[in-house]
């Protein structure tokens, strides 16, 4: 009589028990309704879009949370939605196991507004027009001028510079941009006329300005200068009043 191998049969039977149990928990799972949905951002202190907004887009119909099933989401088109968002950089959309919608949002950071003849809006650190938002306002410097598609990639590494220097941040309230391409820009607490220049050598001549202006501060002089000259990278050029 042929023996059986109890070994093989319990193995067949514990793997066919892991397989409907897998199977019967996935589909309860899916057929579960969400019990919330929560936003989280990771720039908190930029409030561009508010959380509300941010839900309606989650939450299509404006429907309940708690009214949709969780194998109902298409959370590939939830993401999808979300990045096209005009003041969005990038979402990630998830539902975690407990049966929660989230989106963790990465707003876009504005480096710079600018100012032209069809009204106003923000250059976002990737160098994208941006729109203003009804719920924050970006402290970045005032941009006026010929900003151009041949000119704004250049234009955008000085405004992320000065956005990530954090002396430039603060100081820097203004930037001129002349036909000829030249910069001229404003700081904030004193009258002088920072005269840039061409959108080159750019690390040399913001260096050359802090220095320049910690010395002037030292010796009590920095509310005697009109002008303050930056084109000449080895020096700092300055008129007085």
């Amino acid at each position: 009589m042929k023996k059986f191998n109890w070994t093989n049969i319990k193995l067949v039977l514990m793997f066919a028990l892991v397989i409907f149990l897998y199977s019967f928990t996935s589909k309860r799972n899916e057929q579960r309704k969400l019990k919330k949905s929560v936003v989280e951002f990771v720039n908190e202190n930029s409030p561009f879009i508010t959380q509300e907004a941010v839900n309606k887009l989650l939450i299509e119909n404006n429907a309940a949370p708690t009214s949709i099933q969780k194998d109902e989401l298409d959370l590939n088109k939830l993401e999808k939605n979300l990045n096209n968002h005009n003041m969005i950089e990038k979402c990630d959309v998830f539902v975690s196991v407990d049966g929660v919608l989230k989106a963790v949002v990465k707003q876009k950071t504005p480096v710079a507004r600018v100012f032209d003849d069809n009204g106003s809006f923000y250059i976002d650190y990737e160098g994208h027009e941006m729109p203003l938002s009804d719920n924050f306002t970006a402290r970045v410097p005032i941009v006026t001028g010929g900003i151009s598609s041949k000119n704004k990639e250049e234009l955008n590494k000085v405004f992320r510079y000065i956005y990530d220097d954090e002396f430039l941040h603060k100081n820097i309230i203004a930037i001129q941009v002349l036909p000829n391409g030249s910069l001229k820009m404003m700081n904030r607490n004193f009258d002088y006329v920072i005269d840039f220049g061409r959108t080159i050598n750019v690390d040399r001549k913001f260096k050359n300005y802090k220095a320049f202006f910690q010395k002037a501060i030292q010796d009590s002089l920095i509310n005697k200068y009109k002008t303050v000259n930056l084109k000449f990278t080895q020096q700092v050029v300055c008129t007085k009043n």
